[in-house]
């Protein structure tokens, strides 16, 4: 796949490549090494740059893994690494990996961000893998663009760099000399993609079999329909502030119907002041998280009870059924009954969905309600839905229900038919959010030539 690596985008910031200086190769791939690094993490891009595979039609890179602090290096298990390189070799990289970082409570060293940003400065490709996205954060090398880190890190990286566009679904997000990546395999990802922009599909996909993994992941489709990670995560910071009560209180009380101003009168706040206050502490807008939590709760009980949708709807605090499915396709990518479905497939022990019969979800089937080219869609992918109408895509007037996503971004949204539409549209006002745009329910990287989603 060929993709941009130069592109300007006034939403999201410059992703801007800069020429390579004169003293850098780019087939030199500096790796930064940091004690306390968890040791796997920091296996990946020594295996995918460090290994001569000419053999296997692999282009050969040259490898200088470097330490970003003084040695001994430690990582997992109290294993004790020596890197044969120090800061000064990343002078020389047209590349430099930053797999992980060891606490993102912790600032990294200054040394080391000062040499990431001489490597920017100088037409260097920079690559965040999981909490390596704190350490390119730190550097102010990711102020007004999109990046991805680990999803249970995501809030406290919203929140700690606030101009950040922080997007926790993204397996990977390429803005063209910055590259940041979800957890632990998700840096795989990352790295082959790398590869892929180098050297082309067939040397990425003779890679990926000698590492025996899947050339490429992305939307369920290609996963096998595997869904996105939710989570209830919050900075750590959270548990010592007055507001985690009201937080604790949301969480066992998703299955009543409450909105933000309930949240905040129990704070004894006026709601403008809570939402600010709730944003300074986890990144995100309250009104957002709140529809993350229901959405989430609705997952947990899809694949733990024989609840229909309907009744799924209303223990998790959503007005009607049509404003569950809304959000929860904004925020996974598929229906209520189609994610069902696809759970109880990958689990032997699991039994059929009752609402994937016929015309369901399921091998050779499509959702109901959806208009597609083709029928038949292997593992079942809910294809495409056609004619549903755009939604205004912005929020409320003080700012709350235009965050994206989770915290920046956001999702797709595409209701069932046109009568599901004009109800989903009432009631997604009722819970608090308005419906966004319609757009592919296709989860997967972003790269620089598919910006935004939304």
């Amino acid at each position: 796949m060929s993709v941009p690596k130069s592109h300007q985008d006034s939403t999201n910031g410059p992703a801007t490549t800069r020429k390579l200086a004169a003293r850098r190769r780019r087939e030199i791939v500096a790796v930064l090494l940091f004690s306390g690094g968890p040791i796997f993490e920091s296996s990946i891009p020594l295996s995918v740059f460090g290994i001569d595979r000419q053999d296997a039609g692999v282009p050969r890179y040259r490898l200088l893994v470097c330490a970003g602090e003084d040695g001994p290096l430690r990582t997992t298990g109290g294993l004790q690494l020596s890197a044969p390189y120090g800061l000064d070799a990343l002078a020389r990289a047209g590349t430099v990996v930053v797999p992980a970082w060891r606490s993102i409570t912790q600032p990294p060293p200054a040394a080391a961000l000062d040499a990431l940003r001489r490597a920017h400065e100088e037409g260097a490709r920079l690559v965040g893998l999981c909490t390596g996205a704190f350490v390119l954060a730190a550097a102010g090398l990711l102020d007004g663009r999109p990046a991805t880190t680990h999803w249970m890190y995501a809030p406290t990286l919203a929140k700690r760099y606030p101009s950040v566009h922080v997007d926790p679904r993204e397996l990977f997000v390429d803005d063209g000399d910055i590259l940041t990546s979800a957890g632990t395999a998700a840096g795989i990802d990352l790295c082959l993609h790398v590869v892929r922009n180098d050297h082309g599909t067939e040397a990425a996909g003779a890679l990926a079999r000698r590492l025996v993994v899947p050339p490429r992941r992305g939307s369920g489709a290609e996963t096998g329909g595997h869904p996105r990670h939710l989570d209830r995560s919050l900075p750590e910071e959270m548990g010592a502030d007055p507001l985690a009560e009201v937080v604790a209180w949301a969480l066992e009380h998703l299955h009543e119907q409450f909105d933000v101003e309930t949240l905040a009168a129990r704070a004894y706040m006026s709601r403008r002041t809570f939402d600010r206050r709730f944003r300074s502490l986890t990144g995100s807008a309250p009104l957002q998280w709140l529809i993350t939590q229901r959405v989430l709760q609705a997952q947990r009980l899809l694949e733990t009870s024989d609840y229909s949708v309907d009744e799924v709807a209303g223990r998790c605090g959503f007005r009607s059924p049509v404003a569950l499915r809304g959000h929860f396709r904004r925020q996974l990518g598929s229906s209520p009954a189609a994610y069902r479905a696809a759970y109880r497939v990958r689990r032997p022990d699991g039994n059929a969905d009752d609402e994937a019969g016929p015309g369901g979800i399921g091998p050779g089937g499509t959702e109901p309600g959806a208009r597609t080219g083709a029928h038949g869609g292997g593992h079942g992918d809910p294809g495409v839905h056609g004619g549903a109408p755009a939604g205004t895509g912005g929020g409320h007037p003080d700012g709350t229900g235009g965050d994206h996503g989770v915290l920046h971004s956001a999702g797709p949204y595409a209701p069932r038919d046109l009568r599901d539409a004009a109800r989903a549209h009432r009631d997604s006002r009722h819970d608090g959010m308005e419906p966004g745009k319609p757009e592919s329910d296709a989860w997967g990287p972003r790269v620089p030539g598919q910006r935004g989603r939304g």
